[in-house]
């Protein structure tokens, strides 16, 4: 069995984020760093599991400590079992191959109008794909992300195919994090 195809078997705590956000009631929690560590990836990486039994498939957030976060759905957190507060069982295995992402609006936009672009975007790896799209979604203001869309774009029809100087695990750039927890 390859790195990549070892399977994590843990504990943790299901905790509710501090700041929600709009939108549907979610959970998560932190992978302890024994099962991080296997994984492909510091970056976000996507994976299938089971939380208290339950399937699911998921792509984990860097937190910044060289380790992994995992946004838990409403519905998952029901399906399980689990409360706010609960110790889960968690199994979690990276998926062989990355799926493509799901390209947000604004950049599908923005490719759109280039076909220069479109044309590098195509010929990118889907872990590429998944880089360009962390960098643009991780500003915390609108204004930085559009500068990111349209600097993306045109670094994108320059024929770069890696997003240059972004650190996608949070760790150096202090850029990344997992929530803080309700208390």
């Amino acid at each position: 069995m390859s790195e990549q195809t070892k399977s994590s078997h843990f504990e943790a705590t299901l905790l509710r984020p501090a700041k929600p956000g709009k939108g549907e009631a979610w959970t998560f929690l932190v992978l302890p760093k024994s099962a991080s560590e296997p994984l492909p990836r510091r970056g976000r990486t996507t994976v299938e599991g089971s939380l208290n039994g339950q399937p699911f498939q998921a792509t984990l957030e860097p937190d910044g400590q060289l380790s992994h976060w995992l946004k838990v759905p409403e519905a998952l957190r029901k399906a399980s079992g689990a409360q706010v507060g609960d110790a889960v069982t968690v199994a979690l295995r990276p998926l062989d191959e990355e799926p493509d992402p799901e390209v947000p609006a604004d950049l599908q936009e923005a490719l759109d109008a280039s076909p220069e672009a479109r044309a590098t975007w195509e010929a990118t790896t889907n872990l590429a794909r998944l880089d360009w799209i962390h960098w643009i979604e991780s500003p915390k203001t609108a204004k930085t992300r559009q500068k990111r869309v349209d600097s993306g774009c045109e670094m994108l029809a320059e024929g770069k195919k890696r997003v240059c100087c972004f650190d996608s695990s949070g760790h150096y750039s202090k850029s990344l994090s997992a929530p803080k927890a309700a208390e």
